[in-house]
């Protein structure tokens, strides 16, 4: 079952500090050019190193200064120091955005999230080299919305063979272990980048429901207490070989992989309507492999493409205990091809940038749902989809310190059972005569598409009373935000924001009237609109103690006018707040400790309302061996294992409660250790649409 609670997404940002000491002479460059240099018998001077700079509407942000002494040894786990992002339980969210899309390099990987986010994790924080946050980005990178854009080092002849490997454990109610490799090498104009990562894992959750079921005129209650287990081995491989043709010109090929084997799923309910359990098996592993190609021409024209295939069966058998009688035994298969291209050109006209460009993309979608118990019907075809658009876009620097990005982009979207025209716009602009003060002003729009699987309208029991339905009617969501940005001194954030969300999706249980059932399926609902201001300050004590502090308040609306046969108009007002703290003892000190505090009001979602959440980390990072070389990580995640929600619902008849009892609390432990090799001899990846399990 698809986790049903999404909770908000708010923004965080570390202070960093630097110091350098000039004992001899300060030389100043005057208005007429000329030189006055004054001796001085000793200056100290103190800065620190700016963590955030401002430019077409895009934050670039110095990431790899802000986690420098955190517990963190991946790119995925630095991304919640990120202004204005929290990662939640795992899922990246940004503040002000209804979602983000995150790239490498400036290149849509066209990968699931999931695996999206098993590569960030296997990829180490030393191959990072910067992080834009765009709130409307630009519209060869061939995202609408918001982007967060992950620049990696380029390798460099000189650099050698360049990589590390690592270990890791991880413990909550289960242990979990992963290893990996990653190395980069230059030589010539040729650039080799390889990733591989293997992990054992295994997880545990359990949810308590009470559903007090309206049916035939009377109230039945209904409680569930259910408990799954889950565990797989994980192989993920990602290489790239790129060739630079000239200075302007160049050439990359890069395969992206997950096979996803061994895998084991089951859940065990007991409740008022007896004791079930619940197996998944499947077959064959789940395979997703991706490749894709990409030329940068000497004036200005990118061509690429890629191709992607995903794979998976699986076999549900749903038993009722003691005896084992088996209620439910269905397979679902999913076999998913496509195609990707595009086209985008760039010229400079004096000062002004103009570009323009085309893309395509076709999936075809080759899914079925068999029965065998119950009887009843399953579906078997394919699925065709076409998206298809093209857009034209203009960016200009002004010398009284306006910059700005501007774009427009007209699509088609094309299915088995919809269609539609898209006009979409876009604008990013920055506004600053010092650093000291910048202004950023974005606004954007953007569809979002429904998962494959949720549009053929199969059906998954999870128990004899909870059943998840398919929606061959979902609509696309068409999502409409704005942001107003103030960076003050290259370090403090505030951000206005609004967000519309027309037709936005939400998967809620509902007790359905004509039978004793409770029914999770995704709808539309007519919009979800949320207004807020954010604010991320940081502050240093002495060269000991650096911290930040976020706080984030909004209000939230969220209104359908058909819920299955009822309507709600749900609003609240939502506080997130949040301190962390980074303790080093000396700036040559080894060793540093890392304490963060977190806090959300109650929210909600839907019809539903959510409970208050809070959360303690802790970690600690030593670095030892010949130039530190080697990094042993501890970290404890959420000690007190308080962030889990409780969702209620009661209006219009509903009556409905559910505690997630998950296992949130966990202690992980990584050793890394980076290598720098011989010298050559000659030096000159949105989505989340994926998975039958929706």
């Amino acid at each position: 079952m698809r986790t049903i609670v999404t909770l908000i997404s708010i923004f965080a940002v570390i202070s960093a500090f630097a110091q350098s000491e000039s004992p001899d002479s300060i030389k100043l460059r005057l208005l007429n050019d000329s030189i006055m240099e004054r001796h001085l018998d000793e200056v100290t001077v103190k800065g620190e190193k700016p963590l955030v700079k401002g430019r077409d509407g895009i934050m670039v942000v110095d990431l790899p200064a802000i986690v420098k002494d955190k517990a963190v040894t991946n790119i995925l786990e630095a991304l919640s120091y990120l202004p204005g992002v929290i990662d939640n339980n795992g899922m990246i969210g940004l503040a002000g955005a209804s979602e983000v899309t995150i790239i490498l390099n400036g290149q849509l990987t066209d990968m699931p999230v999931g695996n999206l986010y098993q590569l960030l994790y296997s990829t180490p924080i030393d191959r990072l080299k910067n992080v834009e946050v765009m709130y409307t980005a630009p519209m060869e990178y061939h995202v609408n919305g918001a982007v967060i854009n992950i620049v990696l080092k380029t390798p460099k002849p000189l650099d050698g063979l360049q990589g590390e490997a690592r270990f890791g454990y991880n413990q909550t109610r289960y242990a979990s272990f992963g290893t990996g490799l990653s190395a980069t090498y230059a030589v010539k104009g040729w650039s080799f980048d390889l990733n591989y990562g293997l992990s054992r894992s295994k997880t545990w959750n359990n949810e308590l429901s009470q559903s007090n079921h309206l049916y035939d005129g009377t109230r039945t209650l209904i409680e569930d207490d259910m408990r799954r287990t889950s565990s797989n081995l994980s192989n993920l491989m990602y290489a790239s070989a790129g060739y630079k043709l000239s200075d302007k010109s160049d050439i990359k090929l890069t395969y992206n992989g997950q096979i996803t084997s061994d895998i084991k799923a089951k859940s065990l309910t007991t409740g008022t309507l007896g004791d079930y359990i619940n197996n998944v098996d499947y077959p064959s592993p789940i395979g997703y492999h991706n490749i894709a190609l990409r030329y940068t021409s000497p004036f200005g024209m990118t061509i690429g493409g890629d191709y992607t295939r995903y794979s998976e069966s699986r076999t549900q058998h749903l038993s009722k205990l003691p005896a084992y009688a088996e209620t439910v035994l269905a397979t679902n298969r999913q076999r998913i091809n496509r195609y990707h291209a595009y086209i985008d050109q760039s010229h400079g006209i004096g000062d002004w940038q103009i570009s323009y460009g085309v893309e395509y993309q076709y999936s075809d979608d080759r899914s079925s749902q068999r029965y065998e118990l119950p009887q009843q019907a399953g579906f078997k075809g394919a699925t065709k989809e076409d998206v298809a658009n093209a857009y034209a876009g203009i960016r200009h620097t002004f010398p009284f310190g306006l910059s700005f990005n501007a774009s427009a982009k007209g699509e088609y979207y094309h299915n088995t059972y919809s269609h539609n025209w898209n006009f979409i716009p876009q604008l990013g602009a920055t506004y600053y005569k010092t650093t000291e003060s910048i202004f950023q002003l974005n606004f954007s729009s953007r569809r979002v598409y429904p998962s494959y699987w949720e549009l053929r309208g199969g059906t998954s029991y999870l128990n004899d009373y909870s059943e998840i339905l398919g929606n061959p009617k979902l609509q696309p969501s068409l999502n409409y935000e704005g942001q107003l940005s103030y960076i003050l001194k290259q370090k403090y954030v505030a951000t206005l924001y609004m967000q519309y969300g027309d037709k936005t999706t939400v998967q809620l249980p509902y007790q359905s009237p004509e039978e004793r059932k409770l029914i999770y399926q995704t709808i539309n609902m007519d919009y979800k609109r949320t207004i807020g201001l954010n604010l991320n300050i940081p502050f240093d004590i002495g060269p000991v103690w650096s911290a930040q502090t976020t706080a984030n308040l909004f209000h939230q609306r969220e209104k359908a006018t058909h819920f299955h046969d009822i309507s709600f108009d749900n609003k609240k007002w939502v506080f997130y707040g949040a301190l962390n703290n980074t303790i080093r003892f000396t700036p040559d000190f080894p060793i540093a400790l890392t304490v963060d505090f977190s806090y959300i009001s109650p929210s909600l979602q839907g019809i539903a309302d959510l409970s208050g959440l809070w959360r303690i980390d802790a970690g600690v990072k030593w670095r030892f061996g010949r130039k530190r070389c080697c990094e042993l990580d501890l970290k404890a995640n959420d000690i007190f294992n308080r962030w889990s929600p409780t969702m209620t619902i009661d209006h219009a008849g509903q009556d409905y409660s559910m505690k997630v009892c998950d296992m949130t609390r966990s202690l992980k432990l990584s050793f890394i250790w980076r290598f720098n090799g011989f010298k050559p001899k000659s030096t000159d990846i949105d989505t989340s649409r994926f998975g039958t399990g929706k």
